[in-house]
């Protein structure tokens, strides 16, 4: 059965309904923002008979409910939502503006060139558009509210329009009175007779293209399913930015009466805190988006759908699919977000707990938002559970597999639902080891070719080697000694261990020097005291530093906590640095994957340069 009809409509008539409101916007759709040129244009379109493009409309009245709201400009207290027969997918811009400039008789509230807000009313210079469309472009212009056109910098009036009477004499016919022009029509008449037969030729060459424009219609059926008409609303909105799903959802809950905005954001009026405040306690949780959290609860929603299925004993396609895809995310009930909102948000903080716990600190050095939505989702199911230690490292390992097999950049929803759900067989059921932890691998030949701090595998290194007690060469603390306020002044970044202008001296290009295997968290004091000096140099410096004060021997344990020859570094031997660090980073990568690595043939893509993070190392 077919979803929808084409058909037309006489322009006319569909400015009608939406002055009556018998046809509005689902409040997903923004605000009317079209400028004075768009407007220009759109009106020499029609006055030309060119195609101005289909609108889509969506019969209202069906399962699918949409908070409503009337085109901009129509007051809302008199068009309620109730009237509305139909609600406007794509021709928001088309027909907002075509209503404010032929049914309104207030000026229209629109942008000029550089986005500055102006009123303007639309008139054609009848004698103009007589000369024939290519005049159109001149012809159809814009006075600023008072029905003025000024020029010199607004010192001058080079047109009056503020009268009738004005008009008449300037031979301007509004566009307000396009549709219905009796009035103006007899005002005229008696104003300057001799003037009307040429209008009468400008009311049927110009007027009648208006008056006669038919606009082609496609009208979806009510009988469609809120993720079909999401969708469809994005495909044929190609020229804006794209509505996320929140702002889909938000208008969706919105017609059961719940404001998923406030619900987020808060309100002060209320004294609401809002879920993302509530998350924005947590450092490591100020990053996340209201997408992230619904494809979190998606995947929680449909889990327990399965499990209910399976107990039912539903077989084959009968059973939910575990899913955290868009058109999924967007199909969730009310009732699923009431039931697992502050689940979640307590899943949310037990994710940040559990990241601290693997020395995870900033958001800045989290290899992927992604991978916490279904970390937030199994906490969210294991409740305290995740605290113990056989399901704690379970859950370590599963993480770093994903981190340092680089496993969750791009499209991730499949990955986000097999996850979920074969995490939580390993763990409760001792079942096979999760795809992602199968399927990671990290290359011995990465190493050298990790230089961006983008990177996925280049961040998750850098918190691994603090993870495992990475001493600062300066202060001597690990990052678990501190706490926030001392984290905050004493961080740790990442920085060349054989400094930039050393290398570059001795012949040694960018490309092998900003690998991660030259790299290691320091405090910015530390690198400030490295500059551009030979390890044997600076490592002497530092020693000697009133507030170090450590001999070789001390120096060397803390060099050896960031995988660190010491005797290749105190005797400047590059090369066999590198090697030896190479050895002691893929010995430590192992460890966090627990799995050994498996050398590929495979070409692999450098990483950007990253020439810029250590400005001080030089």
């Amino acid at each position: 059965m077919s979803t929808f009809d084409s058909t037309k409509c006489r322009l006319e008539d569909l400015l009608k309904n939406i002055m009556a409101g018998t046809i509005q916007l689902p409040d997903f759709q923004r605000g009317w923002v079209w400028d004075d040129e768009h407007i220009r244009s759109l009106l020499v379109s029609i006055a030309r008979a060119f195609p101005v493009g289909a609108i889509m409309l969506l019969e209202n009245g069906g399962e699918t409910k949409f908070k409503i709201r009337p085109v901009e400009g129509i007051d809302p207290s008199k068009i309620t939502p109730e009237k509305a027969d139909k609600l406007i997918l794509d021709g928001q811009q088309r027909l907002t503006s075509l209503t404010q400039v032929l049914m309104f008789t207030a000026p229209v509230a629109t942008r000029d060139n550089k986005k500055r807000e102006i009123k303007k009313f639309y008139y054609i210079d009848i004698e103009k558009a007589l000369q024939g469309p290519l005049s159109y472009e001149e012809a159809i212009f814009g006075v600023e509210a008072d029905k003025m056109l000024r020029e010199n910098f607004g010192r001058d009036i080079k047109l009056d329009l503020s009268s009738a009477e004005k008009e008449y004499s300037n031979f301007c016919f509004p566009c307000n009175q396009i549709l219905n022009s009796d009035t103006w029509e007899e005002g005229l008449n008696a104003y300057d007779s001799a003037k009307f037969s040429r209008y009468m030729e400008f009311r049927r060459v110009v007027l009648g293209e208006f008056r006669k424009y038919d606009v082609p219609i496609i009208e979806l059926k009510k009988e469609n399913k809120k993720e079909a008409v999401c969708l469809v609303f994005e495909k044929v909105n190609t020229g804006g930015v794209p509505l996320s799903v929140f702002e889909l959802l938000t208008a969706s809950y919105a017609a059961d009466g719940v404001n998923l905005r406030d619900e987020w954001y808060g309100n002060k009026i209320d004294g609401a805190e809002g879920i993302h405040h509530y998350l924005y306690r947590q450092r490591l949780l100020r990053s996340i988006e209201p997408t992230d959290f619904f494809q979190a609860l998606s995947l929680l929603y449909t889990y327990y759908l399965r499990q209910d299925d399976i107990r039912n004993g539903k077989t084959g396609k009968q059973i939910t699919g575990v899913s955290a895809k868009r058109e999924t995310v967007l199909s969730l009930p009310l009732s699923a977000y009431q039931e697992w909102n502050q689940k979640l948000q307590d899943g949310f903080w037990k994710v940040a707990k559990f990241l601290r716990k693997e020395s995870f600190f900033s958001t800045s050095d989290l290899p992927y938002r992604t991978q916490i939505v279904p970390l937030a989702a199994v906490l969210t199911v294991l409740g305290e559970r995740w605290l113990e230690q056989k399901v704690y490292n379970k859950l370590s390992q599963w993480y770093w597999c994903g981190v340092l097999g680089e496993l969750y950049g791009g499209a991730v929803e499949t990955r986000f639902a097999n996850d979920l759900q074969e995490l939580l067989e390993w763990i409760d059921n001792n079942g096979p080891e999760p795809s992602t932890v199968r399927d990671a691998n990290f290359q011995p030949g990465r190493l050298d070719t990790l230089r961006s701090r983008t990177s996925a595998a280049y961040k998750g290194i850098h918190v691994l080697i603090q993870r495992d007690g990475a001493q600062d060469f300066f202060w001597k603390s690990t990052i678990r000694d501190l706490d926030e306020t001392d984290w905050e002044d004493n961080k740790l970044d990442i920085h060349h261990i054989f400094p930039k202008a050393w290398c570059a001296s001795k012949g040694i290009g960018p490309a092998q020097y900003n690998s991660i295997l030259n790299k290691t968290p320091i405090s910015y004091k530390a690198n400030r005291m490295i500059g551009g000096k030979a390890p044997s140099d600076y490592l002497q410096q530092i020693q000697k530093h009133p507030t170090v004060q450590l001999n070789d021997a001390e120096m060397d344990a803390i060099l050896a906590t960031h995988c660190v020859d010491t005797l290749s570094l105190r005797n400047n031997e590059y090369s066999s640095f590198i090697e030896k660090r190479r050895a002691m980073l893929l010995a430590k990568i192992t460890g966090a994957m627990c799995k050994s690595i498996v050398d590929s043939p495979e070409t692999i893509a450098d990483d950007e340069s990253d020439e810029d993070d250590d400005i001080d190392n030089t």
